[in-house]
């Protein structure tokens, strides 16, 4: 699931025995977890190779983790002196992965922003969307932590959120609403990047009736 066709909406997060951190990008819970394709522009035109990646879900008792494997065939728009002791308000203007989540497919239009960039930067947020404004609570703590791994070609951002930030724990064949996003580069028209396109008239990610579902797998 994941790809275009059937089940092109729906991303499966794989179940991990014992806890799962950020850092464990080698763990073997990522080689039964179905990537989905982060390749086309928030508008749905193909993005270039270069910026293309693909993320895969996991969850255990304590959280969710989701994996980010970039490419990366340009230099990085990362910050020159990154703060890793707080959120950084404004992440989403440089290099970053974002997944957005609404625990209740009901409602939509409440979910949590959660962002993490190369240098291990992060930002999270609570999110109540409506059609005239955006309802933002930047004092919202998730408890999140990421790590993040920059090689020739390759980024690799993890991020690991707990169940404490959304107010609840999910079971097994549980259907949550997400998206995952990728910012890569310095072009503003160009560096947007989505797994389910928004087909906003600008930029933007902004948009729950877009959002694919989160199937919780064991």
């Amino acid at each position: 699931m994941g790809g275009e066709g059937e089940g092109a909406n729906v991303v499966e997060a794989a179940w991990c025995e014992g806890e799962l951190r950020a850092g464990e990008f080698g763990h073997e819970v990522w080689a039964r977890a179905r990537p989905v394709l982060i390749r086309r522009l928030w508008s749905g035109d193909e993005a270039s190779p270069g910026q293309h990646a693909e993320a895969r879900l996991a969850w255990c008792e304590g959280g969710m983790v989701a994996l980010f494997r970039c490419r990366q065939s340009g230099p990085l728009v990362v910050a020159a002196a990154p703060r890793l002791d707080r959120k950084t308000v404004g992440l989403w203007e440089r290099d970053v992965c974002e997944l957005f989540v609404a625990p209740d497919p009901a409602a939509p239009e409440r979910y949590f922003e959660f962002e993490a960039a190369p240098t291990g930067e992060w930002l999270d947020l609570a999110i109540r969307w409506r059609p005239d404004a955006r309802e933002t609570d930047w004092d919202y703590a998730s408890g999140m932590s990421v790590a993040a791994r920059v090689s020739e070609g390759e980024v690799v951002i993890a991020m690991r959120v707990p169940w404490s930030a959304f107010g609840r724990r999910p079971r097994a064949g549980d259907g949550w609403l997400c998206n995952l996003f990728r910012c890569a580069g310095p072009d503003p028209r160009l560096r947007y990047l989505a797994w389910l396109p928004t087909h906003t008239p600008e930029p933007q990610f902004h948009v729950p009736a877009a959002f694919g579902r989160l199937a919780f797998t064991r």
